[in-house]
């Protein structure tokens, strides 16, 4: 029975954390959207913890707090003690949600649970020692340069609004300190956990966290600079109902389940099946690092751009263009098909279109081309940006995804369970800020490499 249920606002926020979970240990398995009553579900024997994958990010907060609450009630049917709503290590949301309201919202529901837990008995695995009251919210993630001090978020030594994030075309975020962005979204106050008080360990944490808890505040934003600290806050609120945070924040939580006798160790987490065969890049994300991922790969081997303006005007023909590009290059090595364009280029293309249908135009494409491209033999498949990610998953009809050993931190291979009986594919899919500069050809070296161990 799994102990850890994870909920995560979209797909390769997703497999970044149940990588993060696999590198600690944990048997992990990733769920696509939320199983329908009586769908069939992955075989959850052996598994330690689920992540849900929705696509809830950036959707109208009613609907995202729906298919939230949904998420958690299926994870808790499944037995899962624990619970940890994930979302991006660069807090990427807008001013009225969604990362507050789902947070409240699972908060709500927990509470019930979490007063009758209190009166089982330790060996249940209730959480009879949390904090029912108040949850953290620590999006840090230092091997990915994403830090926090006295409540700002840096990527690197770039304040985030000061990152090429206040450029994103969904989520632009316009203000590094988290408290007061928190503070937007939510009905109770947000407080602050500071770097000093962490560097303290693990019962400095716990008494912060208690005193803001009995101030009042419903939401705690804990600073992290490094490992070590994370190590100490996934210590301090191990026993918490609901954590919420980027993956970093759950480096620390297997050992601290270990250590109160809840979990035991796995040293074959990351084992998966072999899968060979043609590999392609599909890349949707336009993010800073994205966009140097595609100049690298594309001074190395072929690769083809599609034009979200074409797509208005003739949809099926440039799908069909891509595919074939892809078709008649994969046997070669890895190729490339982007959407990927600069700031400029994206404020264009969404002024003529409109952000929503621009967004959609290309989602769709991606999932056509993906269907298109797996049925003449593709097998391996990067995919670059969650919402990206999302339609490819979706339009491929994987119903979850085993995951496997780390490529880079946040970004795992994994192997597709397919509703369908179809070939095993391996997939990796990443948000669009991970990754170094050729991370697309390294991902394919990597699984090479993985193959050929005895």
């Amino acid at each position: 029975m799994p102990l850890l249920g994870c909920i995560a606002d979209d797909f390769t926020g997703a497999t970044d954390l149940a990588s993060m979970l696999v590198r600690e240990g944990m048997r992990t398995i990733q769920v696509i959207g939320v199983p329908e009553p009586g769908a069939a579900v992955p075989d959850l024997a052996g598994i330690d913890a689920v992540v849900v994958a929705l696509k809830s990010r950036t959707i109208p907060v009613a609907e995202a707090v729906d298919q939230s609450r949904r998420a958690l009630s299926w994870l808790r049917g499944a037995g899962c003690k624990r619970f940890f709503f994930k979302y991006c290590s660069t807090f990427d949301s807008t001013p009225d949600g969604n990362i507050g309201p789902v947070a409240e919202a699972l908060q709500e529901d927990l509470a019930q649970s979490v007063a009758q837990s209190k009166a089982q008995d330790a060996a249940t695995g209730g959480n009879q020692d949390g904090r029912a009251g108040l949850s953290i919210a620590c999006p840090a993630f230092p091997e990915n340069n994403r830090t926090i001090v006295f409540g700002h978020l840096f990527v690197g030594h770039r304040l985030l609004n000061d990152s090429g994030m206040e450029h994103h075309p969904l989520t632009p975020m316009t203000d590094a300190d988290l408290v007061r962005w928190l503070g937007h979204q939510t009905r109770r106050p947000v407080g602050l956990v500071p770097w000093d008080v962490v560097a303290q360990g693990p019962a400095a944490i716990r008494a912060a966290l208690d005193a803001l808890a009995e101030d009042g505040h419903g939401h705690a934003i804990v600073d992290a600079l490094d490992n070590a600290h994370l190590r100490a806050i996934g210590a301090a609120v191990a026993a918490d109902p609901l954590i919420t945070g980027g993956s970093g924040v759950a480096i620390g939580l297997p050992d601290a389940w270990r250590a109160a006798g809840l979990l035991g160790r796995r040293p074959d987490a990351a084992a998966l099946p072999r899968v060979a065969g043609p590999a392609v890049v599909l890349s949707g994300s336009c993010s800073r690092a994205t966009l140097g991922q595609v100049a690298w790969m594309k001074a190395r081997r072929p690769a083809l751009a599609i034009d979200p303006l074409a797509l208005v005007e003739d949809a099926g023909g440039m799908v069909e263009r891509a595919v074939s590009f892809l078709a008649g290059h994969m046997a070669e090595g890895p190729v490339l098909v982007h959407a990927t364009a600069p700031p400029e280029a994206v404020r264009a293309v969404q002024e003529r279109l409109g952000r929503e249908e621009a967004g959609a135009l290309v989602e769709h494409a991606f999932a056509a081309i993906a269907q298109a491209i797996v049925a003449a033999g593709a097998r391996r498949l990067v995919v670059a940006g969650g919402e990206t990610s999302g339609a490819v998953v979706s339009g491929l009809g994987v119903s979850a995804l085993r995951i496997g050993p780390m490529i880079c931190p946040g970004v795992p291979w994994t192997v597709a369970e397919r509703a369908s009986d179809g070939p095993p594919l391996a997939l990796a899919l990443k948000s669009g800020n991970f990754g170094a500069e050729d991370f697309f050809l390294g991902a394919f070296e990597a699984l090479d490499a993985l193959e050929t161990q005895p």
